[in-house]
């Protein structure tokens, strides 16, 4: 959880909808400034940014100390009053209209915009924090609370790398987090990668085939543990449980009804920008008999259709092919019993459930020296370390030393964050020494 106001939210859908209503109003108010021949005419995107509505601002100003001039030219008293007073006076509320609610709305909405960089939502006392589903719900009302989503990678329950990211869905992590590790040189150093159904989808499955053929992966797909049960190879329902002739290429449904390959077809993914190809099977028209030509329509009187994803299929029939080896049940079982106990001792022994600074950067460093405290405590307790007397019989020369490697300590982390009167202290404590 982040070290921010849970109640300082700030929704894309709302700013959306705010914006949106803005740029409605703002377009009646530049086809009136054109009806008034105030302004030349503009691109309907450019008028609808802050910087259109500021040349708007300006030109109906300008127009304003026009007719000004042309109103102290003209005489005191006309019939019927003067029409360039009258027009000034719209003019100039449009120009205060612009200047004092059109333009800090738009500009409000557009930095709001570049801070979601693609989020749903964000919190306004620390804009990297992204409002999520937490386990610890103490209202159990499912409320949402500004957090981090952190990914570690570990080994032997030490951890070798860790990331943090905005979003709340694990799967999307997958690759840039991969990507990371790589750059780093960290994946070179291992054979498997394991991780749990959060991240078993086709693109990252994909990712996997494509960029690490070298290794083996040890993930299952949401459905994998459902599929294993009694009740799912029996659901007449599942098209995994019907009979599909090669050959024809085609299926029979549980009940008899047959269904032909149609077409092609093809999604993509929003997230992912993925596009997934699908085969489209049709019941046909008339069955073996009245019974199954009526099965073969839907309660709105259409075709029964199922679509089909050959490569989604041909990577899950991978997957659970390795899962459910020997090597791959020995190595997918030791999963829980090494990685989910890294953020067990981290809230329930080091009682870190929340971050100590705001900001992705300092959180980071604060995450990082929580993990780096945690490795070493685990290596300490491995090999029994007791702490070495540095060779030193003078007391005030081994606490020069220890001072001495908590600086070297504190610089190499580069800690942004801490004061500068602090390493200041540190520099008086050594030449006091």
């Amino acid at each position: 959880e982040a070290d921010a106001n849970r109640y300082t939210f700030v929704w894309r859908k709302a700013i959306e909808k705010y914006h949106a209503k803005l740029k409605e109003d703002v377009s009646a108010l530049y086809e009136e400034l054109i009806n008034k021949e105030v302004v030349k005419a503009m691109a309907e995107e450019e008028v609808q940014t802050s910087q259109g509505l500021e040349i708007l601002a300006q030109e109906t100003e300008k127009e304003v100390e026009k007719l000004t001039e042309k109103i102290d030219r003209e005489p005191k008293a006309i019939p019927g009053g003067s029409k360039n007073k009258a027009k000034r006076r719209e003019l100039k509320k449009i120009a205060h209209k612009l200047r004092k609610d059109f333009i800090p709305r738009a500009k409000k909405y557009e930095e709001t915009e570049e801070i979601f960089a693609g989020r749903n939502s964000y919190s306004k006392t620390d804009h990297d924090a992204t409002f999520m589903h937490m386990k610890e719900d103490h209202m159990k009302n499912g409320q949402l609370k500004p957090g981090y989503n952190i990914q570690a990678a570990t080994t032997n329950q030490y951890i070798v790398d860790f990331a943090l990211f905005p979003n709340p869905t694990d799967f999307r992590t997958f690759e840039p987090f991969l990507d990371q590790m790589k750059s780093r040189g960290i994946l070179d150093k291992f054979q498997n990668i394991v991780a749990d159904a959060g991240y078993g989808s086709e693109y990252n499955y994909s990712i996997l085939e494509e960029n690490y053929s070298d290794k083996n992966y040890q993930i299952p797909y949401t459905q994998y543990e459902k599929e294993q049960t009694r009740k799912y190879k029996k659901d007449p329902s599942k098209v995994d449980n019907w009979y599909y002739n090669e050959e024809e290429d085609y299926y029979v449904d549980k009940s008899g009804v047959r269904f032909n390959f149609k077409c092609y077809s093809q999604r993509k993914d929003r997230s992912t920008g993925m596009v997934r190809n699908f085969k489209i099977y049709e019941a046909d028209e008339f069955q073996l008999t009245e019974e199954l030509t009526q099965l073969a329509k839907t309660k709105t009187g259409r075709q029964r259709q199922i679509h089909y994803n050959p490569n989604w299929q041909y990577l899950k029939e991978k997957a659970k092919e390795t899962l459910q080896s020997e090597e791959g049940k020995r190595i997918y079982g030791c999963r829980k019993s090494d990685v989910e106990p890294i953020f067990g001792h981290m809230k329930s022994v080091f009682g870190m459930r929340r971050t100590h600074l705001r900001g992705k950067k300092k959180v980071e460093t604060d995450v990082g020296i929580m993990f780096m405290t945690m490795n070493l405590k685990k290596y300490g307790a491995n090999k029994k370390v007791k702490p070495s007397n540095f060779h030193f019989k003078n007391k005030k020369h081994r606490n020069l030393l220890k001072i001495m490697n908590f600086c070297v300590f504190i610089s190499g982390l580069k800690i942004e964050f801490l004061p500068r009167h602090f390493f200041y202290k540190i520099i008086e404590l050594i030449f006091k020494c």
